[in-house]
């Protein structure tokens, strides 16, 4: 069940003294470390962590606001802070937290989760220390990164490493172009989840062999399992031609008793080993020596393009972690049933919207394969036919840097938009928020967040510039069955094997809308680009709340209506739900978090989109 927590009180405005203490730096001695300590601590903020929001209280000095957390010793810890607007009222405005009895400074994220852990529940800091290795991983990736930016930005634009066609990315097209914009995106940091660039438990060798930051080419691993043992979504015939027979990967007296399944390399050993024998396979499956079928790693990783057919690719479970501990890479059997169940319920929809056909865009993901493990299962996902000649990028590279310092935004807007990037963007959220307001309409709300949606963008047939979305992923909707049924009939396709995907009401399918459309596919932009400069952050927020408002319109704003509930849980509420991720997915055990999906367990912040009284 989703899980909203209550409105938290904004930090008390208080005049007084605060001990002087030294000088504060601006940025620690490593900028690395600067970068992600400024991040943390904005997400330990915006989720209250250990009352950052509720027990604190706001005092002005010379530089700047801080806040002021109280500690039992009778010390207190001081964070200097900005207004921000994104998520959370706050955001830090310098890379520490000082006491308040020495002015010492703390400026590693050791030392600041230290401090932090040491005011948390008893029971909760292991988690803390958890979430101190997952920013020690996370720092040497963003250290990789940045040794490595200038010798993968060199190897894409002259074409060395594979999927990229030329210099300018703007003519990076096709499928198999869209691998290196998922490059450019590994590279970029998450909206909001501080440390989604580590991969927990990956060395420097495995992140270069087989992350999408590095765009390796690699082949797959495959064990071969009884075929009583494996189910096929549609039979082994609606397998792909380029699953291999066991005789392909040098098994041929198993041709006709097993069937392939692949394993990602990085699965093999004990992971495997261990899911083959809680599976009962332990001697039965065969893990075949010769590897097979070159792939290329997606933004998901987990996710792999078949490097000859890159309108194939290959999700298979990957015994890491990323956007939190908790949050494993594993493919449960039932998230394959609800991924196909997904697709037909929108293919439903887009029958009955004539506007839509043929511009919001859907993956296959109707075949897939497991044998009633978490790391053995195999997802078959097919896209359209006819992309060649378009850019398909993920949302999530548009803000990312592109070979040359750019912005990707900026190159795609020069070839299609006059390099207007406000109206390649305009464009966007008017085809996103219709189609996902006509959703709502029926009673859906999809977790279609930037690495699930990408931007398709060609030239239609009178030579202007056509807009499409392309959709992938859909095994973790909301659905608000009464409604669904009342739209689509009784025998609306609603078999979801997750329980939490159907509800009775529409708060699921507001929080969700809210945190997964708004926040990640509108607002992230209206922010981002005022943080770059292309314009400023009050505009752009108005573009955003006005293609809301005619979307919303579009659906009726009567009492009862659907557009009533977005417009008043949208649009014109006090505040807005917020992802509670560092918390619910590495902080807090499900117990002490209470959350039922560590992706939907809220917070609240403030709604930038709100119009106060006396403005236009």
């Amino acid at each position: 069940m989703t899980t909203t927590a209550p409105a938290t009180a904004t930090p008390q405005v208080v005049a007084q003294a605060v001990p002087q203490a030294a000088p504060h730096r601006a940025t620690p001695a490593d900028t690395t470390e600067a970068q992600l300590l400024l991040r943390l601590l904005g997400a330990l903020l915006r989720e209250d962590v250990v009352g950052l929001r509720t027990r604190t209280t706001t005092v002005d000095r010379p530089d700047g606001r801080w806040l002021r957390l109280p500690a039992d010793d009778g010390d207190a810890l001081l964070l200097p802070v900005v207004e921000d607007g994104y998520q959370s009222e706050y955001a830090a405005r310098l890379p520490l937290l000082a006491r308040e009895s020495d002015g010492r400074e703390l400026t590693t994220h050791d030392e600041v989760l230290g401090a932090l852990s040491a005011l948390a529940d008893p029971v909760d800091r292991g988690g803390f220390d958890a979430f101190a290795e997952e920013c020690r991983q996370t720092l040497a990736t963003m250290r990789l990164h940045a040794d490595t930016a200038d010798e993968v930005a060199a190897a894409l634009t002259a074409g060395t490493l594979a999927a990229t066609r030329g210099a300018d990315p703007a003519d990076w097209t096709g499928l198999a172009g869209g691998l290196a914009y998922d490059t450019l995106a590994a590279r970029l940091d998450h909206p909001v989840y501080p440390t989604a660039r580590g991969r927990s438990g990956l060395d420097e060798s495995q992140l270069r062999a087989y992350a999408p930051e590095f765009h390796p080419r690699f082949a797959l691993r495959w064990i071969a399992v009884p075929q009583q043992d494996l189910t096929v979504a549609g039979g082994p015939a609606a397998l792909p031609a380029a699953w291999p027979t066991p005789a392909a990967l040098g098994l041929p007296e198993l041709d006709h008793s097993h069937l392939a399944l692949p394993v990602h390399p990085l699965t093999v050993g004990a992971p495997l080993r261990e899911a083959l024998s809680a599976a009962g396979l332990a001697g039965r499956a065969v893990l075949a020596e010769r590897p097979y079928l070159d792939v290329v790693p997606t933004l998901s990783m987990r996710t792999v393009a078949v490097t000859a057919d890159p309108t194939l690719h290959i999700k298979v479970p990957m015994a890491t972690a990323t956007l939190g501990l908790r949050n494993r890479r594993i493919i449960r059997p039932g998230f394959l049933a609800d991924g196909a169940a997904g697709q037909r319920l929108l293919e439903t929809v887009i029958a009955r919207e004539p506007r839509f056909q043929g511009v919001i865009l859907h993956a296959d993901e109707s075949v897939y394969a497991h044998a009633g493990h978490e790391l053995l299962a195999a997802l078959c996902r097919r896209y359209p036919a006819g992309l060649d000649d378009a850019v398909v990028t993920p949302l999530a590279a548009l803000l990312a840097e592109a070979p040359g310092g750019r912005l990707l935004i900026d190159h795609l807007a020069d070839r299609f938009y006059g390099g207007d990037p406000i109206a390649l963007l305009d464009a966007y959220l008017r085809l996103l928020l219709d189609w996902q307001t006509t959703l709502f309409g029926y009673g859906i709300a999809l977790e279609s967040h930037q690495q699930n949606i990408s931007l398709v963008l060609d030239r239609g047939p009178a030579g202007d510039t056509r807009v499409r979305l392309l959709f992938k992923d859909d095994d973790s909707p909301r659905v608000n069955a009464a409604r669904v049924r009342a739209t689509l009939g009784a025998d609306a396709p609603l078999g979801f094997d997750d329980v939490r995907a159907l509800c009775d009401d529409d708060r699921p399918l507001t929080d969700m809308f809210t945190t997964i459309t708004l926040h990640l596919c509108a607002g992230s932009y209206a922010f981002g680009l005022a943080r770059h400069g292309r314009a400023e952050a009050a505009a752009l927020l108005e573009l955003v709340r006005d293609r809301l408002t005619e979307a919303v319109e579009r659906l009726g704003t009567g009492p009862g209506e659907p557009g009533a509930t977005l417009r008043a849980q949208v649009l014109d509420a006090a505040q807005l739900p917020v992802k509670a991720m560092v918390s619910a997915g590495s902080l807090l055990s499900k117990e002490r978090s209470g959350a039922a999906d560590i992706n939907k367990h809220y917070t609240t912040g403030p709604n930038y989109l709100r119009r106060v009284e006396g403005s236009p």
